[in-house]
């Protein structure tokens, strides 16, 4: 299977007229998460990638609720926050939002990492963790070095073993790659990001 994925559209019709035209090929188009900015343009941003006829699975960002991408979402897209699907026989579980806790204020969607810890628990098992926010230590970096990704998505990723942990969030980390174990973890920026699984 060949999945296509990404993370912080932010709205931009030039990155998503790049990531549609690449999905032509795709049979699963991932989306990490940061669809719009500050909770604002949510259904104008997802009607940019209207033109993906691919299977879709979201996770929602720090910048729009997972209850706002649900009721946006169109057709054809599955949107996981704390929860997990299968497609072509491939588990995917999904967690979105900023965690830790952003400093970015009262729109900004996020987590603590006891509440994201609840969240992750109920997965036993997967073949792709999508997350929005990266783990602690690896692709969390920012532009002044701060390691700010999040103690519970690591400790989960470490559990759960996926073959795949996809996030984005942190913009000065966008293609960063590195492993956990055995589990290969990207974060994918809004560029078309490609990975074949069987």
């Amino acid at each position: 299977m060949k999945i296509l994925a990404f993370s912080d559209l932010h709205g931009a019709p030039s990155r998503a007229a790049e990531l549609v035209e690449a999905a032509q090929e795709a049979d699963l188009v991932l989306g990490a998460g940061d669809f719009c900015n500050h909770r604002n343009g949510l259904a104008e941003a997802l009607a940019l990638l209207d033109g993906i006829s691919a299977p879709r699975v979201f996770v929602p960002g720090n910048h729009e609720s997972a209850e706002e991408l649900s009721q946006a979402a169109g057709p054809g897209v599955t949107v996981l926050h704390g929860a997990g699907c299968e497609i072509a026989g491939l588990r995917i579980f999904g967690l979105g939002y900023g965690v830790p806790v952003t400093p970015f204020g009262d729109w900004s969607c996020d987590m603590t990492e006891d509440m994201a810890e609840a969240q992750l628990a109920p997965c036993a098992a997967a073949d792709i963790l999508l997350l929005h926010s990266p783990p602690k230590g690896l692709a969390d970096r920012t532009g002044q070095r701060q390691s700010v990704g999040s103690t519970a998505i690591h400790a989960a990723i470490a559990r759960i073993q996926p073959r795949l942990a996809l996030c984005g969030h942190i913009h000065d980390s966008w293609g960063v790659r590195g492993r956990i174990g055995a589990s290969e973890l990207v974060n994918l920026g809004p560029v078309p990001n490609w990975f074949e699984l069987e």
